[in-house]
C-alpha cells in the first residue's frame, strides 16, 4: 500500500495546483507592437476583406513584415494569427522577418527575368548588379513587370526603371529614384472638354437605357480582352438577370509575361476606362465596384486614387461606391476567381467552377468582371455605334485589338490593329520589322501560356478561334517575337520556370507538375514521354488555367523546333 501511494501523482480538486498558465496558449500580443499597428491604422476599418491593404501599409512604413505586428495585426483585427500569416506568405511583396531574423536591406531591386527581360540580358544585368550595388542593396530576380517592351526592367524601390543598364541603375540607386514617376496624362477637366461622361450622363439620366446599351455591345461583338474572350454584352445580361445585391470587380492585374496593354491605356487615358466601368456598374446595378490592380504599377495607383477622387467629387460616380484595391506579386491573382479571393483578403487561390462568378461572386453576390481594355472600348463603341467596330478587321476577322509586342522587333509596343492581322502584318507594318541582324524564327501569339509558332505559321489571323487548330489561343494579345539566335529550349525552360514561380500550390497536377517539368527540362536531354504524360496530366486535371496551359510552351516546341532539342 505505502509504495502505492509514494507514486500517486495526482492532485487535488483544491490545492490550486491544478491552475493553468498565467497567459494564452501561443504566442502572446507584444503591446508596443499592438500601439504601433493601432496607431498605423488610424481610423481605418478593420474589416477582414482589408487584411492585404494592411498588411501593405506595414510593409511600407517597416520595410517588411515582422512577426511581432503580425500578430499585432491579428490582435486589432481579430482574425487568427494563421489567417494573417498564410496569407502574408503567399504573396511575394511581402517579407516576413521572425524574432531572431535581420530585416532586409533599406532598398530592394528586383530584376525582371521573363522572357522579353531574358532576351535582352536580365541575366547578365542581374549578375552586374549584385557585383556593383555591393552588400548595401538587396537586388533579387523577379516575374514580369509590365515594362517588355522596354527590356530589361527593374523595380527600384517602388520605381519602374526601364532599358535598364548596370550604370543607368546604378546612377538612379545613388540619387534615390525610388518612388514612380506620373507620366503626363489628361485629368478630367481635358477628359470632359473632349466629351468625356456625356455618354456615363446619359445613361445616368435615363436618355439611354440599359437594354440600348447592352444591344450595342452584343452587336459589336466586343469580348473579354483579358484573355478569356467571352461576349461582354451577354455577359452583363447574365449578371443582371441575377437577383441583386450585385457587385463589380474590375481585373487590372494583367501579369502574363509579354502584357502592358492595361498599364497603356491606364496611363495615357485613364478617365476613358473610368467612364466605362461606371457605365458597366450602372448596367448591372452594382452596389459597388472593385478595382484590383497588380502592385507592379504604382504609377498607375496614383493615377487612379487621384482621377476616381476627383470624378467622385463630380457626382458622377454616386450610383456605385469604387473601391481601389492592390495586388501583392501573384500572378494566378489574374485568374478572375483568384482575384475575388484575394480581394476578400485571402490567398489567391482560383475557386472550383461552378458556381460562376456571375452568380456566387464577390463576397457571395453575383458579379461582374471585365478587364481594362474591355471597358476602355465601351465608350467609343456605344457612341460610334456597333458598325463602327465591325467595320474594322483583317482576313475575315471584325474589330480591333490591342497587341503587346515585344522581343526582337526595331518598334516594340503597344500597336491598335485591326483583329485577325497576321504575325508578320504585324512584324511588317507596326513595328518596323525584325531588328537588326535578326531573323524570323518564331512567336508567342498569347504571351507565356498561349503557345509558341513558328515563323512558317505566322500567316495565321491573330484572333479567337483562329490559333486553336495549332494548340494556341491569342489570350490577351502578348506577341514576343523570336530571331534565329534565341534556343527555343531555353525560351521553353524561362517560360516554365515562370509557372513553376506562380503555381498557387492548390492543386497537385499543377504544383507537382511544373517543378516537374522545369526538372526535366534543365536535363542535356528531354524526357519527351515524361513530358508528354505530365502535359496530358496537367492539362485534364488541374483546377485553373495556370496548370491546363503551362505545358503549351513544352508541346509546341517539340512540335515545331525539333532542331533546337539536340
Amino acid at each position: 500500500m505505502r509504495s502505492q501511494l509514494a507514486h500517486d501523482r495526482r492532485v487535488h480538486p483544491g490545492s490550486g495546483r491544478r491552475r493553468g498558465p498565467d497567459h494564452p496558449k501561443g504566442r502572446q500580443v507584444d503591446p508596443a507592437a499592438l500601439a504601433e499597428i493601432a496607431a498605423l491604422l488610424g481610423d481605418r476599418e478593420r474589416r477582414p476583406d482589408l487584411l492585404i491593404e494592411h498588411l501593405h501599409l506595414l510593409q511600407d512604413h517597416f520595410g517588411c513584415l515582422h512577426a511581432r505586428h503580425l500578430v499585432g495585426l491579428a490582435d486589432e483585427m481579430h482574425l487568427a494569427l494563421t489567417e494573417v500569416y498564410e496569407v502574408a506568405s503567399f504573396y511575394a511583396h511581402f517579407d516576413i522577418v521572425m524574432d531572431d531574423e535581420v530585416p532586409p536591406l533599406d532598398l530592394t531591386v528586383r530584376v525582371c527575368d521573363s522572357l522579353s527581360c531574358a532576351l535582352n540580358g536580365a541575366e547578365r544585368l542581374l549578375d552586374d548588379l549584385r557585383d556593383r550595388l555591393g552588400d548595401g542593396v538587396r537586388v533579387v530576380r523577379a516575374p514580369c513587370m509590365g515594362g517588355c517592351d522596354k527590356a530589361p526592367v527593374v523595380a527600384i524601390g517602388h520605381a519602374l526603371h526601364e532599358h535598364a543598364t548596370s550604370d543607368s541603375v546604378a546612377a538612379a540607386v545613388a540619387a534615390g529614384d525610388t518612388h514612380p514617376a506620373l507620366p503626363a496624362y489628361p485629368g478630367l477637366d481635358q477628359y470632359r472638354a473632349g466629351g468625356g461622361y456625356g455618354l456615363l450622363q446619359s445613361c445616368l439620366s435615363g436618355a439611354r437605357t440599359v437594354e440600348d446599351v447592352i444591344a450595342v455591345l452584343e452587336q459589336s461583338g466586343l469580348r473579354g480582352l483579358g484573355g478569356a474572350g467571352f461576349p461582354t454584352g451577354r455577359k452583363w445580361r447574365f449578371v443582371r438577370q441575377e437577383a441583386g445585391p450585385r457587385l463589380f470587380a474590375v481585373n487590372a492585374d494583367e501579369g502574363e509575361p509579354g502584357t502592358f496593354k492595361d498599364r497603356y491605356f491606364l496611363e495615357t487615358d485613364p478617365h476613358r476606362f473610368i467612364e466605362g466601368m461606371l457605365i458597366a456598374a450602372w448596367a448591372v446595378e452594382a452596389e459597388a465596384a472593385y478595382i484590383y490592380l497588380r502592385d507592379e504599377y504604382p504609377q498607375c495607383r496614383a493615377i487612379l486614387e487621384n482621377e476616381i477622387g476627383a470624378v467622385e467629387a463630380t457626382g458622377l460616380a454616386s450610383h456605385t461606391k469604387i473601391h481601389l484595391r492592390r495586388g501583392a506579386g501573384a500572378y494566378i491573382c489574374g485568374e478572375e476567381s483568384a482575384m475575388l479571393e484575394s480581394i476578400e483578403g485571402r490567398r489567391g487561390l482560383p475557386r472550383h467552377k461552378p458556381p460562376f462568378p456571375s452568380q456566387v461572386g464577390l463576397f457571395g453576390r453575383p458579379t461582374l468582371i471585365n478587364n481594362v481594355e474591355t471597358l476602355f472600348w465601351v465608350r467609343d463603341i456605344v457612341e460610334k455605334g456597333p458598325d463602327w467596330f465591325t467595320g474594322q478587321g483583317r482576313n475575315g476577322q471584325k474589330g480591333l485589338r490591342t497587341f503587346s509586342v515585344s522581343g526582337r522587333v526595331k518598334e516594340p509596343g503597344v500597336k491598335l490593329a485591326p483583329a485577325g492581322i497576321t504575325a508578320r502584318q504585324l512584324i511588317e507594318e507596326f513595328c518596323g520589322g525584325m531588328a537588326e541582324g535578326q531573323a524570323f524564327k518564331g512567336y508567342l501569339p498569347g504571351g507565356a501560356s498561349g503557345g509558341i509558332l513558328p515563323a512558317a505559321l505566322a500567316d495565321i489571323p491573330l484572333d479567337f478561334g483562329t490559333l486553336e487548330k495549332e494548340g494556341c489561343f491569342i489570350g490577351s494579345a502578348a506577341v514576343v517575337v523570336l530571331s534565329d539566335q534565341d534556343d527555343m529550349k531555353a525560351v521553353a525552360l524561362n517560360l516554365l520556370r515562370f509557372f513553376e514561380d506562380e503555381s498557387c500550390g492548390q492543386c497537385t497536377p499543377c504544383r507537382v507538375g511544373t517543378e516537374k517539368a522545369v526538372a526535366l527540362m534543365t536535363e542535356p536531354h528531354w524526357d519527351e514521354a515524361l513530358l508528354a504524360d505530365l502535359a496530358r496530366v496537367m492539362g485534364d486535371a488541374s483546377i485553373c488555367g495556370l496548370g491546363q496551359a503551362a505545358m503549351n510552351p513544352v508541346k509546341l516546341v517539340l512540335k515545331h523546333f525539333r532542331e533546337d532539342l539536340k
